[in-house]
């Protein structure tokens, strides 16, 4: 017996040392990994620039190695911001070394105002007078409308252009839930605040509809305004090109004009050997973004004393710390308040990518952007998203500037409560019930609806929130309320409709916001800086090894399927009366 306990003791105390060195053995694997991309990079004249864009595009890099890390190949994929992929186009501008890009474009995850801004940054790099190739098997509306800038467009002989304009989908589950014994409580401001509406109706009220088609009106006359200029097709024959499907094939989409030629790799390799006057193929020297981004700027200068804070918030409004992909109240509002308090600080950039969220959160991060904007200019730079609670937290900024693309507005505040009293007593046959001192102790419960009583008590605080939300947009755009509340109730815009109503400044992205603030500022050399600040990577690998290998083997198994996950994983997340934009977005 006491050699079996011998044995046993002995064999776990293996597996703990075991274990441990894994541990030890995996963080110095990751961490030489990591201290290799560090590694500052040199390149040759007449190097090419590969930009594939094939990850998730974020607004801002993320420094934490475990995010993008591959478990399944055990290497680092370093993961872009949108902030760097500009960046690094603009170097590229201005760097001898670069002769032209390759666009090696697929599936692009990235929502169009953010595939805007990359557009634009690739036709300022044309002024360089330098090459953009364009090549794909496939070209989706949105990879073609970032294509559509290069000097030449190919195609694989077999390959094809999807192009029949945009559509709005959406999933209504009322009558599903009324078979399951389920009633959802909707309470809420705003004819237009169409989040619950899935759960009134069997299909979109006309409100929603003339929203819906109102925005994407905007979006499709914008990509195909874009198109025209750069491919020299009337908007008009576009939009009869995509009405009759005439891009049957590739031979027709060089027939109309979309296409240059059609080519496969090894042909597309010759030609960018000639580009750059190389002997064969072999000899052609690309860099990705990646790499790119560790090559040093040319002629940098001395760190300037003045500065311009790049404030990002993405994600969902919440309330507390949060992390990076959240928009935590407590965390933006910090770095908020440290860039209104330093003093080398000139002004702010306020970086916003979000549907919205929790309305007290909002409210907590709108009070810190209304303080510095009374010290220091402040202006909004919105992403794909910036509405409802996104939007909440902008209102205060000296200048709002957006995409054409961007969906924004949707002033309005709602709330939802399931009533599951049929499901359980008459479906399943469960019954409660309950002991409690006060008559609405119970207010919410899945069990039972809504009294009247209580129903007046949640529209008076959503009532509450609205007319909060509608006067701090109506004292930060110089309206009415009465002005406000005629573009709001829950309203979806576009950016390309939302700078005629006065809900935004000026047409642009981040790069034009950075320039706005230094103007503002009265700033001719400034340097920016990102904030909040990102962890160190090894702090991160010790904080959140765990949770992030399971996100990263979610992401592996799920493909492009995790987003509805992720999606889920939000909803869950909501607690209480919501400032949300209704619907998710996704172009194809």
């Amino acid at each position: 017996m006491k050699g079996f306990f011998k044995y046993l003791l002995a064999s776990i105390l293996g597996v703990i040392i075991a274990m441990f060195l894994f541990f030890f053995i995996t963080i110095g694997i990751i961490g030489a990994a990591i201290s290799k991309q560090d590694q500052v990079v040199k390149i040759e004249k007449n190097t090419i620039l590969h930009i594939t864009l094939d990850q998730e595009i974020t607004d801002r890099s993320n420094k934490n190695p475990m995010e993008a890390f591959d478990f399944t190949s055990f290497k680092p994929t370093t993961q872009l911001g949108l902030n760097s992929i500009l960046e690094n186009i603009k170097k590229a501008k201005d760097d001898g070394n670069i002769a032209g890009i390759y666009l090696d474009l697929t599936i692009i995850p990235a929502g169009i105002a953010t595939i805007e801004e990359i557009r634009n940054a690739l036709l300022d790099f044309k002024t360089s007078g330098k090459f953009i190739i364009s090549y794909a098997d496939i070209y989706t509306q949105p990879s073609y409308y970032l294509a559509s800038v290069a000097d030449k467009v190919y195609l694989n002989p077999e390959g094809m252009v999807l192009f029949a304009g945009l559509r709005a989908e959406m999933l209504f589950f009322k009558e599903a839930l009324q078979k399951l014994g389920i009633e959802m409580q909707i309470i809420r401001h705003g004819k237009f605040k169409s989040a619950m509406e899935p759960f009134m109706y069997t299909k979109m009220s006309d409100e929603n509809r003339e929203q819906t088609m109102t925005y994407l009106n905007a979006i499709w006359n914008k990509m195909l305004v874009g198109i025209s200029e750069t491919r020299n097709i009337s908007v008009d024959d576009l939009n009869k090109i995509a009405n009759n499907l005439s891009i049957k094939n590739a031979e027709t989409a060089v027939e109309f004009k979309f296409i240059d030629g059609l080519k496969y790799k090894d042909e597309l390799l010759d030609e960018l050997k000639e580009k750059t006057e190389k002997k064969s193929i072999d000899k052609i020297k690309t860099i990705n973004l990646s790499k790119y981004s560790k090559v040093p700027k040319q002629g940098r200068k001395a760190l300037e004393k003045n500065k311009i804070a790049v404030i990002y918030a993405s994600g969902n409004v919440i309330m507390g710390e949060g992390a990076e992909g959240t928009i935590g109240s407590d965390r933006i509002s910090k770095a908020i308040r440290n860039a209104r308090m330093d003093t080398s600080v000139k002004a702010i950039v306020f970086r916003v990518n979000s549907g919205g969220g929790d309305p007290l959160a909002s409210e907590v991060i709108w009070r810190e952007v209304k303080l510095a904007q009374e010290v220091k200019p402040v202006i909004a730079s919105l992403g794909d998203v910036a509405a409802s609670g996104g939007y909440y937290i902008v209102c205060p900024a000296q200048t709002i500037v957006a995409s054409p693309n961007t969906i924004t507005g949707s002033i309005g505040v709602f709330g939802a409560l399931p009533n599951g009293k049929e499901l359980m007593n008459k479906k399943l046959g469960i019954y409660t019930d309950v002991a409690k001192t006060n008559e609405n102790a119970d207010m919410g419960s899945f069990f039972r609806p809504l009294t009247a009583q209580e129903r007046e008590f949640i529209q008076f605080e959503i009532e509450e929130i609205y007319g909060t939300f509608i006067t701090h947009v109506a004292e930060g755009r110089s309206m009415t309320k009465e002005e406000v509340d005629e573009i709001g109730q829950g309203r979806v815009w576009s950016g390309a409709n939302a700078i005629e109503i006065g809900l935004i400044d000026e047409f642009g992205g981040l790069d034009k916001a950075i320039e706005l603030a230094a103007l503002a500022a009265n700033l001719e050399e400034y340097r920016v800086i990102e904030l909040p600040k990102l962890k160190d990577p090894f702090e991160q690998i010790l904080e959140d090894l765990k949770g992030n290998v399971r996100v990263s083997i979610l992401k592996n198994e799920l493909g492009d399927e995790y987003v509805y996950y992720e999606t889920l994983q939000n909803i869950k997340s909501m607690k209480g009366i919501q400032a949300r934009i209704p619907f998710e977005i996704e172009i194809y």
